[in-house]
């Protein structure tokens, strides 16, 4: 279709008046006469105030002529697209038959050719392989069988569920469960623990002290519920129990932890082509920042396959079951074992507004108690053991949920149902390669945020640090530092966590350290002292490994090397047993830095909820610490090294 400009007019009280003369081409008065019959020439509209009126005419679109192969074309085009919508449901089922049969066609070619017992890459494969073909029989099942089984559920099991009786009985198996396990987790204590290791039964005390002190000071002891807080209590001692002190389950986690070492020493890849061969001369800014959009990209990947909701659905749905916690509270713990206290409830957006005062609790709580997979990648990289990072991110999702039911009990009714668990959102992406484009994407905040954070708390520390040196250096007291004073005020928190006496002073420091600035500060430090004991063994080992000693908290090591230098070891070094510990003591965002940015995101989320919010937020930061804290008690009661 093409357009003409044929006129341009001046309209007066008395109509259209003379025509500009330049526009006149001698099709004046065919315009007017096709204005009035309706034909193909455009009306004529007032442009301002003016009067201005443009005419205009609009010529036909010319129809293009198709070739007859340029029409066979799009014929056979139209065929098969039709086709395809058509049959898509089976296109897509036959694709996937074939797909699962040509990976049992590989997998039974590499189980012929290189299946050993003793040999790790095809026992993951075969594992891999069973526990992904049974959860897919499961989905199948399922997915076949879901009408009869709600069928059958609301016909025969709902309404005895329901009766009086089977109510009465239910709470009695309860009651007979709890005494059963505290019973037996009471006898290995005193069997396998108190007899061989009486000193351990320190860190019960300080398990035993922290229910104590925020059942004193909860929002209301008159309602607790103490079936969560029990249960809460008892998983995280029963995972601890099959983590710490079951040779299989300490070398199945150790095994997780290096597969996942080895999973994130991919982001190297990228940073070396960004950065060059050398970016470990940059450690944080080069080495641990990517491994973070590395991870984010990942984690987006698994969103969108599904496979993040699956997990996160089902552990939710096993702590809903075993706490008594409702579906939002459950979905946000479970989500805090991978994801950050700022995406976790993303997830649960849709059920933020309409929350209960403890459910929003129980959501800070668990941000506040457990770290984010991206990360953990990091903290890794800085020297802390993979496996018990691993372990007490999962340990501290029960421990979260029963020192917020502790504190802030449930006076309200929820409003969450068990539907609830199916209503997570899905991936708003359309492919995987947009899924990992937008994971990546979304990383530079996260990034941008940890490297302004720790430049800014690094700086602000040293500062205070200077500050305080000057104040002491009036009254000869010698390093007076914010870590010195932190060493002394928090000194019985790792006490009561079963620390070694002589490093509590140390792990108080890193305690303190992570409160006032932020976890990533403290994991660094308590890298550097495990370093430190790698270099002070292999000093030990040389032959001249005489005359070392302490010089305040620093270990001085004469004659390093043999040549004579001094080799000095900041902030010493720390037993086996207080590495662990401190490991799990420090696994959270609990610090004033992340009261805001908790704050900020929850409230970008839920507006309607800011001042119930800010109204919680200290108490929920407190208790995710408590919950941390809780969770280095339980590992300091069952640590055993293997």
């Amino acid at each position: 279709m093409s357009v003409e400009l044929t006129s341009v007019s001046k309209k007066t009280e008395e109509g259209l008046g003379k025509e500009n003369a330049a526009f006149d081409n001698g099709e004046i008065d065919k315009r007017s006469q096709d204005v009035e019959n309706n034909s193909k020439t455009a009306a004529t509209p007032a442009l301002d105030e003016k009067g201005v009126v443009l005419t205009i005419e609009e010529e036909p679109a010319e129809e293009e002529e198709m070739s007859k192969c340029a029409s066979a074309v799009l014929t056979i085009q139209t065929e098969i697209y039709d086709f395809i919508n058509v049959h898509w449901t089976e296109i897509v089922f036959v694709f996937y038959i074939v797909l699962i049969a040509a990976y049992f066609v590989y997998f039974a070619i590499a189980m012929a050719k290189s299946f050993d017992v003793n040999s790790e890459p095809p026992v993951r494969l075969l594992v891999c392989t069973l526990l992904v073909t049974f959860l897919l029989l499961l989905k199948i099942f399922f997915r076949m069988f879901d009408s009869q089984l709600n069928e059958l559920y609301n016909q025969s099991v709902k309404k005895r569920i329901k009766s009086a009786d089977c109510a009465r009985i239910t709470e009695w198996i309860k009651l007979l469960l709890k005494i059963v396990v505290f019973l037996a987790i009471a006898i290995y204590v005193i069997v396998d623990v108190a007899i061989d290791n009486p000193q351990s039964l320190m860190s019960l005390a300080g398990l035993a002290l922290y229910i104590i002190i925020f059942y004193c000071t909860s929002i209301n002891p008159a309602k607790v519920n103490w079936h969560p807080v029990f249960w809460g209590i008892a998983i995280q001692y029963i995972l601890a129990l099959i983590i710490l002190r079951w040779e299989f389950g300490y070398r199945m986690f150790e095994y997780l932890g290096n597969r996942t070492q080895e999973f994130l020493a991919y982001s190297d890849e990228g940073a070396i082509f960004m950065f060059g061969p050398d970016f470990r001369d940059h450690f944080f800014g080069f080495a641990v920042l990517p491994l973070i959009i590395f991870f984010y990209a990942m984690i987006s990947v698994l969103y969108y396959l599904g496979v993040m909701q699956f997990i996160v659905r089902n552990i939710g749905q096993a702590l809903a079951f075993l706490l008594g916690t409702s579906p939002a509270e459950s979905l946000n713990a479970a989500g805090n074992i991978f994801v950050g206290m700022t995406e976790s409830p993303v997830m649960i957006q849709p059920f933020l507004k309409d929350m209960t005062m403890s459910e929003l609790h129980a959501i800070m709580v668990g941000g506040f108690a457990t770290i984010a997979g991206s990360v953990y990648g990091a903290y890794v990289k800085f020297g802390v053991p993979a496996n018990h990072l691993l372990s007490a991110s999962v340990m501290s999702a029960p421990a979260a949920l029963a020192m917020s039911k502790l504190t802030y009990p449930e006076v309200e009714k929820s409003k969450s149902t068990m539907k609830d668990f199916y209503k997570m959102g899905k991936s708003p992406h359309r492919n995987i390669i947009e899924a990992a484009s937008a994971g990546a994407s979304n990383s530079v905040k996260v990034v941008a945020g940890i490297a302004v954070h720790v430049i800014a708390f690094l700086s602000i520390l040293r500062f205070i640090n200077a500050t305080l040196t000057w104040f002491g250096e009036l009254v000869e007291i010698e390093e007076l530092t914010l870590e010195f004073i932190c060493s002394y005020v928090f000194y019985p928190i790792p006490f009561f966590m079963g620390t070694t006496p002589s490093d509590c002073r140390s792990v108080a420091r890193l305690i303190g350290l992570k409160t006032f600035t932020n976890e990533f500060v403290a994991y660094d430090q308590l890298g550097k002292i495990i370093n430190n004991k790698k270099v002070f063994l292999q000093y030990l080992q040389s032959s001249n490994s005489s005359g070392w000693h302490y010089n305040g908290d620093d270990l001085w090591l004469p004659n390093y090397h043999g040549n004579g230098t001094l080799k000095i070891l900041t902030h010493g070094i720390l037993e086996t047993r207080s590495e662990v510990v401190a490991t799990y003591a420090l696994c959270g965002f609990s610090n004033f830095g992340s009261m805001g940015i908790l704050l900020g995101a929850l409230g970008a989320l839920a507006p309607t909820r800011k001042s119930d919010l800010a109204t919680i937020v200290l108490r929920a930061m407190i208790a995710g610490s408590a919950a941390c804290f809780m969770t280095g008690c339980v590992a300091g009661l069952l640590y055993e090294d293997f």
